[in-house]
């Protein structure tokens, strides 16, 4: 396995200024991450050049660029809408294959009515979209994916009803191990359904408190109304060892990608992350 980290955890530095995401690539490769993955602050097929520097300063750095992470909303009764959204879903697979990944995670669905019923109207034409999606980036060998998150697509039986919807071998799903939390799931159990179509995981941490606390700033609600704040990779409510336990044992060897949400300061709070990381992949 892999370890590195998405350029998401240092967003809070490139938002501020203090870096941006040809510096972050850098930072990663001197913490010792092996891949960084790009979730761009900018929309990089309006950055043409930038998707060029992306490329070289990874290269110079001597880390892979291991998944390209996008937004995306195929939910939608306006056929037009529709269309338009898969075909600039394509473009970004023309952005993935400039940097030259094979993975490109891509959202699908976002709705305020997050209801059982609700998805499985939505399943068809989502599943629908895509598969066009991964149809056209299966002629550049990449795989797509969708993340359990959004409330909408966030549980795991969600995700693995669309991915077996989708009925594409490279359409699976990124892993966010934190974000199953956030749909009142546990993580150690929800990986374990998931895990066997994974193409790409996320180490994310949580801390998690009950609905009664009414808690204030720095926390969200979770479906269930509890909530949930983000925390250093190994410090929250997650069994991180265990979850590590499950994906080394089910012969996944990918790319895992660190992903911070912490209200520490971020570089701090991904370093000590990488750090517990690496120390449990070598345990």
């Amino acid at each position: 396995m892999k370890l590195g980290v998405s350029t998401y955890s240092l967003w809070k530095a490139i938002r501020r200024g203090e870096m941006d995401v040809l510096e972050a690539i850098d930072w990663i490769a001197e913490q010792g991450g092996v891949h960084v993955e790009i979730v761009p602050p900018v929309h990089l097929g309006e950055k043409p050049e930038l998707v060029r520097q992306i490329v070289e300063r990874a290269a110079r750095a001597g880390i892979e660029i291991s998944n390209y992470a996008i937004g995306g909303n195929l939910v939608t009764d306006d056929d037009a809408e529709f269309e338009a959204e898969i075909e600039r879903l394509k473009g970004e697979v023309d952005i993935a294959r400039a940097l030259g990944v094979k993975l490109m995670r891509h959202d699908a669905a976002s709705h305020s009515d997050t209801s059982m019923s609700h998805f499985m109207r939505r399943l068809p034409k989502l599943a629908e979209g895509c598969r066009r999606v991964a149809d056209y980036a299966a002629s550049f060998g990449i795989t797509t994916s969708v993340e359990n998150h959004g409330f909408f697509l966030q549980a795991s039986d969600r995700v693995l009803a669309l991915v077996d919807a989708v009925g594409r071998p490279n359409f699976k799903t990124t892993i966010d191990i934190g974000n199953f939390m956030c749909a009142d799931e546990n993580s150690v159990a929800a990986v374990k359904k998931n895990i066997g179509f994974a193409s790409m995981i996320h180490m994310k941490d949580f801390y998690l408190r009950p609905a009664s606390l009414n808690l204030g700033e720095g926390w969200y609600k979770t479906m269930a109304g509890n909530y949930v704040r983000g925390a250093i990779v190994g410090h929250g409510d997650i069994d991180i060892p265990e979850v590590l336990r499950i994906v080394r044992n089910s012969g996944y060897d990918g790319y895992i990608s660190l992903e911070f949400e912490g209200m520490e300061d971020c570089r701090e709070g991904t370093r000590i992350g990488l750090d517990n990381m690496r120390r449990w992949l070598a345990d």
